[in-house]
């Protein structure tokens, strides 16, 4: 009998040290707001996310997505972050500008080349010392998820230099840095409302815009355009954010978990958008129109033609992010 015991108790031991160890995990339910659709790629690095939480904390943290606005528009939704009464947010950068206006380095014209520049700028310690500015403002970014590169569409040439944008009239964003970049490289920028960007290319109101490849494919721009050019002259990235105030609450563990999570999201959610980048660039050659892509020299001829644009909103972006970014690209470039 006793040694039945002993063999019980021993069983017992083993399996609950081989167990994972859930009890450092209380039950939370965080809510997410986003700006987009659930059909849109952040969907599925929300749900990758949340496999990986499942299987870290036992399923005890479970996060509730709100998908289009449902609670808010992102800028209303980040401040309800740093007030402490909503727990997360997926959104762009460029609405948090206002409110954080280092956010803006992203809105500086041909920053980025390629998603590998992206990749290593932002995963890095770049990226670490924006989430240092970030928590600051009462934030916390768990990761940097992808909006994307936005490129040209028009319908009157290919742009092969920066010469080619002399004046084109290009429907830009109401965003001060976008109408100066596009002005100094010649074009005729023209804000406009987006919902208005289809009938004004289709009467010839204006002759192009500016948008990722699948806004290009999804708004079927390309029923009323005869180019694309690959310029990548803008990256957004999405921020995972946390509130700071409800961060600051959880355990080490929690903070862990969400952390690590965010980042097999993330890697998730860039996979798929890349992916989906590729087929809606695909469907527009399919179309008829032409596609050409920016030669490397030809960005590194904007991009010099651009400084004025970098040094005329260095001050309000922040010196030390500016000349930062700008750095750690020129170590990137040169491996």
């Amino acid at each position: 009998m006793r040694k039945l015991l002993l063999l019980t108790t021993a069983i017992a031991f083993t399996a609950g040290a081989s167990a994972p160890a859930f009890a450092e995990y209380n039950s939370r339910m965080i809510r997410v707001s986003n700006g987009i659709n659930q059909d849109h790629p952040v969907g599925n690095g929300i749900k990758a996310m949340q496999s990986c939480l499942d299987e870290k904390t036992g399923g005890k943290l479970k996060m509730t997505a709100f998908w289009g606005g449902a609670l808010g528009g992102d800028l209303q939704a980040t401040q309800a972050l740093r007030s402490g009464v909503q727990e997360a947010v997926v959104t762009s950068s460029s609405p948090l500008v206002g409110l954080i206006p280092a956010l803006g380095v992203f809105d500086l014209p041909f920053l980025f080349s390629n998603t590998k520049e992206v990749d290593a700028v932002l995963d890095g310690e770049f990226g670490d010392m924006m989430n240092k500015k970030l928590e600051e403002q009462g934030l916390v970014n768990l990761a940097y998820w992808e909006n994307g590169f936005r490129n040209l569409s028009n319908s009157k040439r290919a742009v092969d230099k920066w010469e080619d944008f002399s004046g084109l009239k290009v429907r830009v964003m109401q965003n001060n840095i976008f109408l100066d970049t596009f002005q100094n490289l010649g074009a005729n920028a023209t804000p406009m409302a987006f919902g208005e960007v289809f009938s004004a290319l289709e009467t010839n109101a204006i002759d192009a815009q500016e948008n990722p490849y699948v806004t290009i494919d999804t708004s079927k721009f390309y029923e009323v355009q005869k180019f694309v050019t690959e310029t990548n002259h803008a990256y957004t990235p999405f921020l995972f954010l946390f509130s700071k105030p409800i961060f600051d609450s959880y355990t080490p563990e929690e903070q862990t978990a969400l952390r690590e999570c965010a980042i097999v999201g993330r890697d998730e959610e860039r996979k798929v958008i890349r992916a989906l980048n590729q087929k809606s660039l695909d469907k527009i050659k399919e179309a008829g129109l032409k596609v050409n892509v920016l030669s490397a020299e030809e960005q590194a001829r904007i991009r010099e033609k651009s400084a004025v644009v970098y040094e005329k909103h260095k001050a309000e972006i922040g010196a030390d992010i500016v000349d930062g970014i700008q750095a750690k690209l020129k170590e990137v470039r040169a491996q």
